[in-house]
């Protein structure tokens, strides 16, 4: 079973997904039980006739029993300004819900969703005593698709031309595309552009220009969390930069950040280092600080 804790947009984006591909039977759970009932009796219409699964909501959950992979989208407000405005009850947050988590399913992987990302994923990992190979955060794979995209605008090329577009790093302002690996149709970036400058802002501020035009992403963040939850369901793997606490990787310790790994039905098998140049691995450290920073931010 394929648990989401949290029915919003995202949330039930994810579930759609995963009940439209017939992935596996799918709960919702909202502290608001009829907002979980109503999103699941929406998205069950979207079962393919040859499904033999099922989409069920609540608000209780002892019902996560069974749960293979649990998805956290759940959060305690809109943030406007930063990622981290709410980053104190986010915390609370996600340690309760850690707790329950770690009470009904405590074999299950974890994809992390809500944001601060990587400041959640710490502290899920953390509170819940997890592995820290099952406790995943999602979002530098969509931080990547923003950077292909900006890549292509730029050039006025198809995304399918670009090679080796990655972004490691916070899920936030201080996130690293890494350009020095790129290829556009088989030729280095850097021979096509003067400056690194104006995608890596693009990139950074995407989600503020997409929310000039609409409230929050939606459907970028539920096909990236998906594409996971399908490698693990499925058996496959898949290689993608995501949050995970780091122990070493990077001479980086007790911190989570994106970073390449491989994930397969058992979570993630390996953290991949990727070459950087000085300028990339400079500002990597400097986006491991600000994680840091956030995390020893947060009060008891």
């Amino acid at each position: 079973m394929i648990s989401i804790v949290g029915s919003g947009r995202v949330g039930t984006s994810i579930a759609f997904l995963c009940t439209s591909n017939a992935l596996d039977d799918v709960l919702l759970v909202n502290t608001n039980k009829k907002k979980a009932i109503g999103e699941a009796l929406d998205v069950a219409n979207a079962i393919p006739a040859t499904s033999k699964f099922s989409i069920r909501g609540t608000d209780d959950y002892s019902e996560l029993v069974g749960s293979d992979i649990v998805v956290i989208t759940a959060s305690v407000g809109v943030y406007t300004k930063d990622r981290s405005e709410n980053i104190d009850l986010q915390v609370e947050m996600i340690k309760g819900i850690a707790e329950k988590i770690k009470q009904y399913c405590p074999s299950a992987i974890v994809l992390i969703v809500s944001n601060p990302l990587d400041v959640m994923t710490y502290f899920f990992q953390k509170q819940s005593g997890f592995s820290r190979f099952k406790v995943i955060g999602i979002a530098s794979s969509l931080d990547t698709s923003r950077f292909r995209y900006y890549i292509s605008e730029t050039l006025s090329v198809p995304q399918s031309s670009i090679s080796n577009a990655i972004v490691l790093g916070e899920h936030g302002d201080s996130m690293v595309p890494v350009f020095s690996g790129v290829t556009v149709g088989g030729n280095p970036l850097f021979s096509m552009i003067d400056s690194r400058d104006v995608i890596t802002e693009n990139v950074r501020n995407y989600w503020k220009l997409l929310r000039n035009y609409k409230s929050r992403s939606q459907f970028g963040i539920a096909k990236n969390t998906f594409d996971v939850i399908d490698a693990i369901r499925t058996k496959k793997e898949i290689t993608v930069p995501a949050s995970i606490v780091l122990d070493g990787e990077y001479g980086e310790h007790d911190v989570a950040m994106g970073v390449s790994v491989k994930i397969n039905q058992n979570g993630v098998s390996e953290i991949q280092k990727i070459k950087l140049d000085d300028t990339e691995s400079s500002s990597l450290k400097k986006s491991s600080e600000k994680i840091r920073n956030d995390i020893k931010s947060v009060h008891d």
